[in-house]
């Protein structure tokens, strides 16, 4: 194996029996070529056959190690693999997604290409059960009309600046200039990151020449409990960083929403002529989430039932998840 490591690639992992293997297959059909490629695995002590496959793997892919994540957090993975990491780009990746054979080799190149700070993709959603409702919740995550102007999720067929990607791909020098990821941040890690760059004037991409597979929550609950708790950190990201540079409005969006009807609705006891505007509000959200999902059950032959609740999961438990979010944070 060559000493001179031009890409070390770090994935987080903890309990991913499920997803990694065909997760370290996509990373083995990578053309980028393996004398000068590092692939560190950070575990948090996993307790199902994670590690055993992994180390499965490493007998015959020198390139392939393991690393220790006692704290069991992601930021603090994604630190310890920087500090322990020999390449002079670093990209990380998750290991509920596949890659395909040009991943590596593209954001690497594009990296220096564009001398920026940071490149990344747009993802694919998909899921691993093909249900009525997966594949809803599926296009609901990938729809502008569930996850905003995200262009991370929805695509693009340009080279963009832009504030945040998914994931990415840096330069080692990136994490001396603006610092490493913020070990308070069980979630909104990367966000909080790529603002941070982002506000100091760093350049960030994002590329249309490749893409990743993201495999998301599969039911209804599933998919409440992870918005929950997004929505949960992105107040709690605030209140650590006392940024409000630190996230995006539309990150804010179903907070406010759910205030708004909540506020409206409370109001609505003393002064019943508010609760107009109760309904306005409500009714107003219903017949746009109602019209979306009746257009895509016609274009992609979905179940509209299906696409409504998958709305309504991520949008309410996401908004109810920020507004949690400030209650709980005294007890934080």
């Amino acid at each position: 194996m060559s000493e001179i490591v031009k890409l070390t690639v770090i994935c987080p992992v903890y309990n991913e029996g499920a997803f990694i293997s065909q997760f370290i297959e996509s990373l083995l059909r990578q053309d980028f070529p393996k004398n000068e490629l590092e692939i560190l695995f950070v575990d948090g002590m996993s307790t199902d056959n994670t590690r055993e496959i992994i180390s499965h793997y490493m007998e015959k892919n020198p390139f392939f190690f393991i690393l220790d994540n006692p704290f069991q957090t992601v930021p603090f993975a994604l630190n310890k693999g920087i500090q322990n990491a020999r390449g002079e780009v670093i990209m990380r990746v998750d290991a509920h997604t596949l890659c395909p054979p040009n991943y590596f080799s593209t954001l690497y190149h594009r990296l220096h290409e564009l001398n920026a700070d940071n490149v990344g993709c747009s993802i694919r959603t998909d899921v691993l059960t093909k249900t009525d409702e997966s594949l809803a919740i599926r296009e609901v995550l990938c729809n502008k009309w569930g996850v905003g102007n995200s262009v991370f999720r929805t695509g693009v067929s340009d080279v963009q600046l832009v504030d945040t990607v998914p994931f990415g791909c840096f330069p080692k020098e990136t994490f001396e200039k603006y610092g490493l990821y913020d070990s308070r941040l069980d979630r909104d890690q990367d966000i909080e990151l790529n603002k941070r760059i982002a506000n100091g004037g760093g350049k960030i991409y994002i590329v249309p020449d490749t893409y990743c597979v993201y495999f998301a929550r599969e039911t209804y609950r599933d998919l409440a409990q992870n918005s929950f708790d997004n929505g949960k950190w992105n107040i709690w990201t605030l209140f650590y960083t006392r940024n409000l540079e630190s996230l995006s409005v539309r990150h804010l969006i179903p907070f406010f929403f759910v205030l708004s009807l909540l506020m409206t609705l409370f109001l609505g006891f003393v002064f019943p002529k508010i609760l107009i505007l109760f309904a306005l509000i409500l009714l107003s959200y219903l017949l746009l989430v109602g019209l979306v999902s009746y257009r895509l059950s016609k274009e992609k032959n979905l179940r509209f039932s299906c696409l409504i609740k998958a709305f309504l999961t991520l949008h309410f438990s996401y908004g109810v998840g920020s507004l949690m979010g400030f209650v709980l944070w005294p007890f934080k």
